[in-house]
């Protein structure tokens, strides 16, 4: 076998069979020669042997949680071997830092690549125009979803015009119980939004349902929306289905509004499953067998029914980087997954009071 098992490098639109794709993923990240340092330190602390033990995806939950450790890694050692000494890296990105240090995870171009081909079938799915601007009011810098979207909006066509969202000052804020101040920071957000609203061709709003809302209170904002944008995709936090309805009844009636679920120890985004109706909730479906998802009872540590609500157990299973078991700050309702995928769909996602004996404060992201 080369070093590379071809079965890691498929281009999108050819699905692997995914327990073939995880033993593959296996053989990669637990060989001396193309494996993380990051799992080849740890693979002698495992209660059992990857190489003979993983076989199905039921299997990941052999591995220990290991997410917390991202916190401290060194960021060179969560990158395989097998991609030699200059790997084709997009960033060191973190994560939201809500409950305490951020965890760090390194995203190659590989996998981005990968990642942009199923999210542009995804918008073109929602019916959200190619060969357009966007306004983005999205977390930058260090955070992932700022990166990916600019390259995204490229490879659409369009330009990237963007606010900085900085997710963690608007969480301390809150902590402190300065709501007053939290508001403001909104504002200003605004403030940066008009400007490229009244100046630019936008074809595609990008933001969180709180800056979505406080856009909602300027008339003139929403009139502006109303006559540029075709597309609204929301992010971040969630939106109930009465405003979203409101919204795309009222409002916005002439644009398409999706929603996008991410998440840094998946590496990725997904967007809501098309064709959904106004009374069902946004499900948003893995995209498998590289992003899945289990909803589970965190005390039985065994799956939930279909159409109730659990913790969310994330695994992400690629070439780049192996992250299985991780136990995420949100609960969600099990939904029944689409033919051939991995794992559950999710819907109603919230996050838990607190994690890792922190308080969970959304913000506005």
């Amino acid at each position: 076998m080369s070093a590379t098992d071809p079965i890691l490098e498929l281009p999108y639109g050819v699905t692997p069979d995914p327990d073939e794709f995880l033993r593959a993923a296996i053989r990669w990240h637990f060989s001396e020669e193309t494996g993380a340092p990051f799992w080849l330190e740890r693979a002698d602390r495992l209660e059992f042997d990857p190489l003979a033990d993983v076989r199905t995806f039921d299997d990941l939950k052999l591995f220990p949680n290991l997410a917390n450790e991202l916190r401290d890694v060194r960021a060179e050692d969560l990158i395989p071997r097998g991609y030699g000494p200059r790997p084709k890296v997009v960033g060191v990105f973190d994560s939201g830092g809500t409950t305490g240090a951020p965890k760090r995870v390194v995203m190659l171009q590989e996998w981005l690549d990968l990642l942009l081909a199923h999210s542009n079938a995804q918008l073109d799915a929602h019916g959200v125009p190619r060969d357009v601007n966007w306004l983005m009011a999205i977390p930058s810098g260090p955070h992932m979803v700022g990166a990916s979207f600019q390259q995204l909006v490229a490879e659409r066509g369009g330009l990237s015009f963007t606010v900085d969202v900085d997710p963690r000052w608007v969480k301390k804020i809150i902590a402190r119980g300065e709501q007053t101040e939290a508001d403001l920071y909104t504002e200003h957000l605004i403030d940066q939004l008009q400007h490229p609203l009244r100046s630019q061709d936008i074809g595609v709003l990008m933001l969180t349902p709180p800056v979505l809302e406080r856009l909602c209170r300027r008339d003139e904002l929403v009139d502006l929306v109303r006559k540029k944008v075709r597309a609204i995709m929301w992010v971040g936090t969630q939106l109930d289905p009465d405003t979203r309805n409101l919204y795309r009844t009222e409002l916005f009636p002439d644009a398409v509004l999706c929603s996008g679920f991410g998440n840094t120890m998946t590496l990725g985004h997904v967007s809501e499953r098309p064709g959904l109706t106004d009374d069902e909730p946004c499900v948003y479906d893995p995209f498998s067998p590289y992003m899945t998802y289990n909803v589970i009872d965190l005390k039985e540590r065994r799956p939930v029914e279909y159409g109730e609500r659990g913790r969310v157990v994330m695994h992400y299973v690629g070439k780049s980087l192996f992250l299985p078991n991780n136990l995420e700050r949100d609960f969600a309702t099990r939904i029944r997954p689409l033919p051939g995928q991995v794992g559950d769909a999710v819907a109603d996602i919230a996050p838990v009071p607190e994690f890792d004996d922190e308080k969970v404060i959304e913000g506005v992201y």
